[in-house]
């Protein structure tokens, strides 16, 4: 198994930056598909982003397209999730999170590790 810590929250203005990374240890992190999700008080737990095994694959819901990138250096063990020109409604809890599966996916259930999560604010 994978485990898996995310760091790299904070809060910020909006139109600010943050750097989210997603740390894994235990089994041979590129054999695993990898995910950003976030929660915000109140609200089901949403897809933001995922990458394929090899990176060369990726997909972002549409509200970050354009402003959020994510990437991942599988000689650090390490995703990351580039979040720029952020708005209020980024605010929430995000999760990394690692799939056995051969292919990335966009549902939480397909998932079978997931980081314990770090806050992002942006306040307007």
């Amino acid at each position: 198994q994978v485990q898996l810590v995310e760091s790299g929250g904070g809060s910020v203005q909006a139109g600010g930056s943050l750097r989210l990374s997603c740390a894994a240890s235990g089994r041979t992190f590129s054999s695993y598909a990898m995910g950003w999700f976030r929660q915000a008080p109140g609200k089901e737990r949403e897809f933001v982003a995922h990458i394929s095994r090899s990176g060369r694959s990726t997909a972002l819901v549409g509200s970050v397209k354009g402003r959020f990138t994510i990437s991942r250096d599988n000689a650090k063990n390490t995703m990351y999730l580039q979040m720029n020109s952020l708005k209020p409604e980024d605010s929430a809890v995000y999760y990394c999170a690692a799939t056995q599966r051969s292919v990335e996916s966009i549902f939480a259930h397909e998932y079978d590790y997931w980081g314990q999560g770090t806050q992002v604010t942006v306040s307007s």
